[in-house]
């Protein structure tokens, strides 16, 4: 008798997500030291966290003795003041992941389908296997969401479709009128969830807002996290923005004190820190622009990128992944993602940009 007898029929076979490797694993296997080694895996923001947030949670550190405010009532005050709307359309998450999960518990059954893009974020499939669902990953159309199809494969049985805007891994976009348009005819019995983690990277981004503020769709839910453009990705705070009656239903089935005090301390804070978002956002261009001009010098074929990271077609995604981490250059090779022959590369820093490019064209040269 062994433990997968025990446990339950599916969770033995589930596939477990794979993060981009942490520096201090990579100097620890490689014999490197961790100063040495540069991660460009995991889409983390390269200046770091908000300076505001950094001086909030020094403040709030002193009362970790104490349960956080389990409702987070100012940060979800705070949330709802910066986004225009009422603090009861907010849901609070442990990462955005957590209210993906929320998602799912409240929302889907054993036989329900499931729709994403089939190279989409990975927690959507492996959500949908943890809870028995049917997964029906879309084709796309230049790498990018074909919202048309994925319109057309909702029927009677769809529960939760995911769209992600910009979409990990690719970091295509699509066109806010399109968008728009399918929010506006995805059935009332299906769930929409639009992950907009990378929203705040879009130069022109599109007024989902209004599903909830004007339109009130009670079936569509925007989700956003601070990991990303304010740099608290170790933090895990993320949330959703959708009407009355979703936001209580998923607090229905949220954990108590799912988001700690220190960092909904650190999340308030930064969504004031308008000089670190703006700084982020201008670093991510010039990188972005720097990258895509020395692939082309390259000769590599790469994803135009909305997002604050690119990916890049390398001809032996796994090799090149290993030959760069040998170098102190982490990357994230896309197999996992039916890409092979490609790897997607963080945004990092002019002078991590640079050493990207020089350690890859020495690999690539060998």
């Amino acid at each position: 008798m062994t433990l997968n007898n025990i446990a339950l029929p599916h969770v033995p076979g589930l596939p477990v997500y794979e993060p981009g490797r942490p520096i201090e694993e990579v100097a620890r296997e490689l014999g490197l030291r961790p100063d040495a080694v540069i991660k460009l895996a995991s889409n983390e923001n390269p200046l770091g966290p908000s300076p505001k947030a950094v001086a909030a949670m020094r403040r709030a550190l002193k009362n970790v003795h104490l349960y956080p405010d389990g409702g987070g009532f100012y940060l979800r005050q705070g949330l709802a003041e910066h986004l225009g709307v009422g603090m009861d359309n907010i849901v609070l998450g442990n990462g955005s992941n957590e209210i993906i999960e929320l998602l799912f518990h409240a929302f889907v059954a054993p036989g329900d389908e499931v729709i994403y893009s089939e190279r989409a974020f990975a927690i959507y499939m492996l959500c949908a296997g943890l809870f028995r669902a049917k997964p029906v990953a879309v084709p796309m159309k230049g790498h990018t969401h074909d919202l048309d199809a994925m319109l057309a494969a909702c029927n009677g049985r769809t529960k939760l479709v995911f769209v992600a805007n910009p979409n990990n891994p690719t970091g295509t976009r699509v066109a806010n009128d399109a968008l728009c348009r399918f929010l506006d005819h995805v059935p009332q019995h299906s769930i929409v969830a639009v992950d907009e983690a990378y929203f705040e990277f879009l130069d022109d981004p599109p007024d989902t807002l209004r599903f909830i503020t004007r339109k009130r769709a009670p079936n569509i839910i925007l989700m956003r996290t601070f990991s990303k453009i304010v740099g608290l990705a170790g933090l895990r705070v993320g949330y959703g923005i959708a009407g009355k009656e979703m936001v209580a239903l998923l607090n229905r089935v949220r954990q108590p004190f799912n988001v700690n005090a220190v960092a909904q301390a650190g999340a308030l804070a930064a969504l004031d820190d308008r000089a670190h978002i703006e700084r982020t956002r201008q670093s991510n261009r010039r990188g972005r622009a720097y990258l895509e001009a020395e692939f082309n010098k390259l000769r590599l074929e790469f994803i135009p990128s909305a997002a604050n990271f690119i990916c890049v077609r390398v001809g032996d995604g796994a090799k090149l992944f290993v030959a760069l981490q040998k170098r102190g250059v982490i990357v994230r090779p896309m197999a996992g993602y039916a890409m092979p022959e490609w790897v997607r590369v963080t945004v990092g820093t002019m002078p991590e940009n640079r050493r990207l490019v020089r350690e890859l064209k020495r690999v690539l040269a060998a």
